[in-house]
């Protein structure tokens, strides 16, 4: 897969209206500055690369730099020790400590279509690998003690947090359980059981709790339309070593798609089967609510025309840095031959930000899609 990389980064910024060549960014311009903050942040994207057929053929991540707006493909793709090559991982969690990734869980699922080989059949596992981003080299840690893919996932304090997710393959079933891993230990540890047992689930660190937001769950109690369980969230207290439920933090029956904690608050764009909604929500505490963020409303991902409606987005996650929530997006190029446009969106958090600022974009040979969510690096953690 070629990437090719603007030679100079450029960026376009929230202003009066003009026309743009940024698809469907109509109300920003193109000025040529960069954001300080993001100098020392890395965002790192795990992908599942697609031949002509459309058949997976192998995970991998990608690096972008917002200071440079520029992408770099890590050289060695994620295999797990044991895997057929029939099989590619997807539905896993990254979490970055030090200098270090870690790919956690997820199912291996089958290239070719209709392929019988027993030695690839497709399963969940429970296996934990680490990327370290200074060698480009991969290196096995403890497996979790419970298998899982779907599951939320999240940092605080030096340490990793799992919970939740599915343990089996082709039932829309939930797992309650929970773990921590302690990188100095190389150990997982049993956390006690959520109330819930939930999968598509979202983890986030906040107010030094773990908290874990929606999803999909199997409550026999209603089987309405409305399921009340899917629209709370659960909170682990570390000292106290208890989960307690909180009923709807997260306002809808739909899981979340993405969470970030920004500057103490919670900023969402949409729910898995909407990932981007047109706006930014940030959650009242106070309110127990999820209200728009002033400013956020902005077409730039979303299809406003008959030209961009031909366009199809393959991928989209969420990044937070410093005051700013960065959005990347890819999207297949109408025509023949693959061709992947992949665009970069940041949006400034802050009360007195200025608001919407788009990367130059690249284009590329090849497909890929997303086979989990990005992570952030600071290079100041590892030189």
């Amino acid at each position: 897969m070629t990437i090719l990389v603007p030679q100079t980064p450029t960026l376009c910024t929230s202003g009066p209206s003009k026309t743009s060549t940024m698809g469907s960014c109509s109300r920003l311009s193109r000025v040529s500055r960069d954001i300080s903050s993001a100098d020392n942040y890395e965002i790192y994207i795990p992908f599942c690369a697609k031949n002509a057929a459309g058949v997976h053929t192998s995970a991998f991540i990608q690096c972008y730099t917002p200071s440079t707006n520029s992408w770099r493909r890590a050289a060695t793709p994620i295999v797990i020790p044991g895997q057929h090559e029939t099989l590619v991982l997807k539905d896993f969690a990254m979490a970055p400590l030090d200098h270090h990734i870690y790919v956690i869980g997820g199912r291996l699922c089958r290239k070719p279509a209709g392929q019988s080989d027993t030695a690839g059949s497709p399963r969940v596992v429970a296996c934990v690998h680490r990327y370290d981003v200074r060698t480009d080299t991969w290196e096995s840690s403890a497996p979790m003690a419970h298998q899982r893919f779907n599951f939320a996932c999240t940092v605080s304090d030096g340490k990793i947090y799992v919970a939740g997710g599915q343990s089996t393959l082709g039932r829309a079933t939930g797992i309650a359980s929970a773990e921590v891993y302690d990188p100095a230990l190389d150990r997982w540890e049993s956390l006690p059981d959520m109330s819930t047992a939930r999968y598509k689930c979202v983890g986030v660190a906040w107010q030094g709790k773990i908290h874990v937001f929606g999803g999909f769950v199997d409550d026999g109690e209603n089987q309405g339309p409305f399921i009340m369980k899917r629209s709370s969230a659960e909170v682990y207290h570390s000292r106290r070593n208890r989960w307690d439920f909180v009923a709807g933090m997260w306002a809808l029956d739909v899981p979340p798609y993405q969470i970030a904690a920004v500057n103490g608050k919670l900023f969402s764009s949409g729910d898995c089967f909407m990932p981007w909604k047109g706006h930014i929500d940030a959650y009242d505490e106070k309110e127990n609510l999820w209200n728009i963020v002033r400013g956020s409303r902005c077409d730039c991902l979303s299809p406003s025309s008959a030209v961009e409606m031909a366009r199809h987005r393959v991928y989209l996650t969420m990044a937070p840095i410093e005051n700013y929530l960065y959005f990347l997006a890819g999207y297949r190029m109408p025509g023949d031959g693959a061709r992947l446009r992949s665009e970069v969106y940041a949006f400034d958090t802050a009360a007195n930000g200025v608001g919407w600022q788009c990367f130059e974009p690249y284009e590329e040979e090849g497909e890929k899609e997303l086979c989990g969510h990005c992570c952030v690096l600071k290079r100041e953690s590892y030189g």
